[in-house]
């Protein structure tokens, strides 16, 4: 089960005032017994936190503390797609209630019910053991669910108002470039030769738009307690749009650290995705490709442009504790991971044929 601690020091929330406003706006509680909150320990972009009323658990999201950052932590925006992605995703979480009143916490928030299960970290728990032709079959069962995502009819659903298609490469590319020249610190690599080259080598436009997660990974996906081989859940959608589907999936294989990687792509690695049987990430790449018919041989540029993306989150969120607006200190490592990511962008860079 996905790990809870008390809640931080600098991230607590009013307990009765969300008592009362949830009690007003979710008429199916448990009030028989107090609301506790618990913080989930992942993750280190938006606060989540555990809400329990009596057998009745939800998760309360919120944006981080100090964050500075108009359009990446809208939480109207995430409950509605929510809202919207429910009759159509069966994986979604059923959203519950959105405030924006911050005389209530402090900030905007949106209440969903919890999808209990088990949540990848870093390491398997100590109780949980797939062998390789399991890790392999759990592998191929995550890249299907984010075709089946891709496979939504976005305008149907109603979800064409999160983002506009056409020009999705080059906004992409131009957005997370001036993200990473403001974000950037005294001790971060200036990454203008990969900007650069992702700005030179750009494709043109999908003729396919899809609904994009932008951030699909195992740490963002709930296994089924009784059965871990069977995902049941897809979280975190802050970040979801509307536009190409294979710069869904480089931001996804930025993550993906495979078993032969060099020692300090290992060092960064967050999923277990070196287990025994894995795939790899041409494996995952292909199969992407076996199951939509879409052209992979561009794939290096998406990879690239995801391992770029990748580091200006850490260097947006290393930023604020580099300015002390934060003091979880697991934050003051990502520097690290930006160099890292930029070498590793480097090397596709001085390797790729496109």
């Amino acid at each position: 089960m996905e790990e809870t601690i008390k809640v931080r020091k600098g991230e607590e929330i009013d307990i009765n005032n969300l008592t009362n406003f949830l009690i007003e706006n979710i008429h199916d509680l448990d009030t028989t017994n107090e609301m506790t909150i618990k913080q989930f320990s992942g993750g280190y972009s938006n606060l989540t936190y555990l809400l329990k009323f009596g057998d009745h658990e939800m998760v309360l999201r919120r944006p981080p503390v100090g964050a500075n950052i108009k359009t990446a932590h809208d939480m109207k925006r995430e409950y509605s797609i929510l809202k919207y992605l429910g009759p159509v995703f069966n994986y979604c979480p059923e959203a519950l209630v959105y405030c924006e009143d911050q005389s209530i916490i402090g900030t905007s928030f949106y209440v969903m019910r919890r999808i209990p299960g088990i949540i990848l970290r870093k390491e398997l728990p100590k109780a949980l053991h797939f062998k390789p032709e399991e890790a392999r079959k759990l592998c191929e069962k995550l890249l299907d669910v984010h075709v089946e995502l891709h496979d939504i009819d976005v305008k149907s659903a109603g979800l064409d108002f999160i983002g506009k298609p056409d020009g999705y490469v080059s906004r992409q590319v131009n957005g997370w470039s001036g993200r990473y020249r403001k974000a950037k610190t005294d001790d971060a690599p200036d990454f203008e030769t990969v900007i650069k080259w992702l700005d030179d080598k750009q494709p043109k436009d999908t003729d396919s738009p899809v609904l994009v997660h932008n951030d699909f990974k195992f740490d963002n996906v709930v296994l089924n307690p009784k059965n871990p081989m069977n995902i049941i859940g897809v979280l975190d959608w802050e970040m979801a749009t509307y536009g190409d589907p294979l710069m869904d999936l480089g931001n996804s294989m930025a993550y993906w650290v495979e078993k032969n990687d060099p020692d300090e792509f290992q060092s960064i690695r967050v999923m277990p995705t070196t287990m025994d049987g894995a795939l790899t990430r041409d494996e995952m790449i292909c199969r992407y490709g076996e199951k939509t018919g879409l052209n992979m041989e561009y794939f290096d540029y998406y990879l690239c442009f995801g391992l770029f993306r990748l580091a200006v989150i850490a260097q947006q969120i290393y930023k604020r504790y580099y300015q002390g607006l934060t003091i979880d200190n697991r934050f003051g490592m990502l520097i690290f991971a930006v160099h890292i990511l930029e070498r590793a962008a480097l090397k596709i860079i001085n390797t790729t044929k496109i």
